[in-house]
């Protein structure tokens, strides 16, 4: 596709796909329409906090005992905004002296926005692989660790932190549930018109996408489609998209500069 250097909107007339949570889309969405671009919503994932009598034992003596931890990891923002809440019912105060680290630059000021702390991110990408590349993870024997993530993550960041010599517990405060669509109306989203773009946030996003995807798969893998990094940029190359993305994060901002990437590529 090709867009009009002189037009100050970059996206005029494209049609994207958002397919993050519905509660956190909406300033993507935002961002799309202020360039022109026209937003689709289809949230592949809803985010399901558990109640208290749901979260393990373990998970709620780590939180009252929080300031045992050297190193808190917020994985996501839904871990970061469920765990603030819940984090905020037995500290006042954030423990000082533990070093928080988000995955992601959003996550990052949402939980030094709720936690009042100081946060630290990788200056690129969003994953585990990054948040492991950090030099302050590098030396970490006998450190305890709490990953704050939803039910059945990646096992990634744990295994590596504990072969790294860190005594490393995870806390599960939520489920990703997948949305239910008809077989209509995931046709009628993804091809009827057929959209220019699809953003998806997480492998996990992926595998929805091309569950619904049905017997439009051939249609769906030939839209350009963006992803928050390499990994998920393999999976989807590996499940036959033709034009794969990597915005090296999963934020507005990186999302918005793979689209004026997209847009600006000529068909």
């Amino acid at each position: 596709m090709s867009v009009d250097d002189s037009s100050a909107q970059y996206l005029s007339g494209i049609k994207v796909l958002v397919t993050r949570p519905v509660h956190q889309q909406q300033s993507l969405i935002d961002a799309i329409q202020a360039e022109g671009g026209v937003p689709i919503s289809m949230p592949l994932i809803d985010i399901d906090p558990l109640t208290k009598e749901e979260i393990a034992n373990e998970t709620m003596a780590s939180i009252r005992n929080l300031d045992r931890y050297d190193i808190v990891i917020f994985v996501s923002s839904n871990a970061a905004q469920i765990g603030a809440e819940l984090i905020d019912n037995y500290w006042p105060q954030f423990p000082v002296g533990i070093q928080v680290i988000a995955i992601g630059q959003t996550t990052s000021r949402v939980v030094s926005s709720l936690l009042n702390c100081s946060v630290e991110n990788p200056a690129q990408g969003s994953d585990s692989e990054a948040v492991l590349a950090l030099p302050s993870l590098q030396q970490i024997s006998e450190k305890r660790v709490a990953i704050v993530r939803g039910v059945g993550g990646r096992e990634l960041l744990s295994r590596e932190l504990k072969n790294r010599g860190a005594i490393v517990d995870t806390l599960e405060l939520y489920r990703r549930v997948p949305k239910h669509y008809s077989v209509e109306q995931a046709a009628d989203l993804l091809t009827n018109p057929p959209c220019d773009a699809i953003t998806v946030h997480s492998g996990e996003s992926l595998q929805q996408l091309l569950a619904l995807s049905g017997n439009n798969i051939s249609q769906v893998t030939l839209i350009p489609l963006l992803v928050p990094s390499e990994r998920v940029q393999l999976q989807a190359q590996q499940a036959g998209f033709a034009t794969v993305v990597n915005a090296v994060g999963a934020d507005d901002a990186a999302m918005m500069q793979a689209l004026q990437n997209v847009a600006a590529t000529p068909t």
